[in-house]
């Protein structure tokens, strides 16, 4: 074989790889970058992002984590009211969610002795006086 012929059998095969790559990519149906409702998807993201900013310009965290006695302490005021999210990342079964009411000063503590060795992100949404708060905290127990 000449110089010739190698050279368009390498162009030939590289069209042929790519002719199946752009195939097998307009093929797959579940890829879904964009959703349906963009703009209603914006608008809850920019109210995530007010929750944020709000937690932020508060002078204290809402959340405090005692890696010695495994617990959640939360440093919210009376009358508050939210959720909290224990999010496993390498496992979705381990997900928790508990809703939280402060009623009493004393009592604001969440046990997580209960939850598998790993690295978690404790997400702490919550309402005080129609204001909306977030706070995120990563831990590792």
């Amino acid at each position: 074989m000449n110089w010739g012929n190698g050279i368009v059998l390498v162009f030939v095969v590289f069209v042929a790889i790519m002719a199946t790559m752009v195939t097998i990519c307009m093929k797959q149906d579940d890829l879904h970058l964009v959703t349906e409702n963009y703009y209603e998807e914006e608008i809850k993201y920019q109210d995530h992002i007010d929750k944020v900013s709000n937690s932020l310009e508060s002078t204290k965290e809402a959340m405090s984590f005692d890696a010695h006695n495994k617990m959640l302490n939360l440093n919210l005021p009376v009358g508050s009211k939210g959720e909290l999210h224990l999010f496993r990342p390498s496992d979705a079964r381990l997900d928790k969610k508990m809703e939280v009411n402060i009623q009493d000063a004393n009592v604001n503590s969440v046990d997580l002795k209960t939850l598998s060795p790993g690295y978690w992100r404790i997400k702490l949404s919550w309402a005080r006086e129609g204001v909306d708060f977030y706070e995120e905290k990563k831990i590792d127990i």
